[in-house]
């Protein structure tokens, strides 16, 4: 029985725009298409959401719908760390990228002693507090949750009582990662209060010219190899990291991006490792696809030769 475990985190109330909880089901389709049987192979669980709250009216301008996303977190948080603590491997397939501030809770809560390494693949840094957000969609905020930043010194928002103790819910007590243990690859479209955060902590961002110029594969080894103190490390791939001529089917495109094959080297580098313990796919959004379903048909293939990767090692 493999120890792969797929876990379907379909919330979008975190994103700016509607689309992304139908993300899972595109994959369900792109695979129909290519009579892939991976979700033949591959049972899920369905993580309960509440997309429902996306009818709500807005009351928490600066963290939009943010009670409910950290009830979300709570959610995600107990399913990771239920997978962890049984002995398998979560894959998780999201949703918007919300859902990354719950992984990591859930990985920490699995791992309460354990220093936790972090690569985001990502167009976007998504290290925003409802002190910094320019939109208040919490899909830009999961790094921040994360370290425990609100980042104050770049304070813009006045923030109501309300975002804040959901915000600090979403926090917990302290932080879960180090800003040290935090790799960036493909980050592109950042804001000033973001940038300055970046700057202040020395977080590395492994620009889109460098992936070109070296190749996936040495820049995951050498992100490993820096996170050799780390005991665990989780690896987040939005689909936005990739060009934006590849496919618009995806909340916040941006051009200029890495490529599929790119992706997949880094990809099935990081799965290699024994220390990565929990990976994710986050943001396809079929709604927004121009070119059909070509989004969800290039992440599934990614997702396929990522987990067949990663049951190579965990089954070997």
């Amino acid at each position: 029985m493999s120890r792969l475990k797929i876990l379907t985190s379909l919330s979008e109330l975190g994103a700016g725009t509607r689309g992304a909880s139908l993300g899972f089901d595109a994959l369900k389709v792109a695979a129909f298409n290519a009579e892939s049987k991976f979700f033949a192979r591959h049972p899920w669980e369905h993580i309960p959401t509440a997309n429902e709250h996306l009818f709500d009216d807005i009351d928490t301008p600066n963290g939009i719908r943010i009670t409910a996303i950290a009830d979300q977190y709570d959610r995600i948080e107990e399913s990771v760390s239920n997978a962890l603590s049984g002995g398998s491997f979560p894959l998780i397939i999201g949703g918007d990228h919300s859902v990354a501030g719950g992984t990591i809770a859930g990985i920490r809560k699995a791992y309460p002693n354990d220093r936790i390494g972090v690569v985001w693949i990502d167009a976007h840094a998504d290290l925003h507090s409802p002190y910094t957000t320019p939109t208040g969609n919490v899909h830009g905020m999961p790094l921040a949750t994360a370290l425990g930043m609100n980042n104050e010194q770049c304070q813009s928002n006045d923030v109501k009582d309300a975002t804040l103790e959901a915000w600090n819910r979403m926090k917990g007590p302290e932080p879960r990662v180090r800003p040290e243990d935090l790799f960036f690859i493909g980050v592109r479209d950042t804001e000033e209060p973001e940038d300055q955060l970046i700057a202040r902590e020395g977080i590395k961002n492994y620009r889109v010219g460098e992936v070109h110029n070296r190749g996936g594969r040495p820049i995951a080894q050498e992100i490993m190899d820096k996170l050799s103190d780390c005991d665990r490390v989780y690896a987040s791939f939005d689909v936005d990291s990739m060009d934006a001529t590849i496919s618009m089917g995806t909340g916040t495109p941006v051009h200029n991006g890495i490529w599929e094959s790119e992706a997949e080297d880094l990809l099935t580098e990081f799965a290699k490792h024994e220390k990565v313990c929990c990976m994710e796919f986050v943001e396809i959004n079929p709604c927004l696809d121009t070119k059909g379903n070509v989004m969800a048909d290039t992440a599934l293939q990614l997702l396929e030769k990522t987990a067949l990767t990663l049951e190579n090692r965990l089954n070997g």
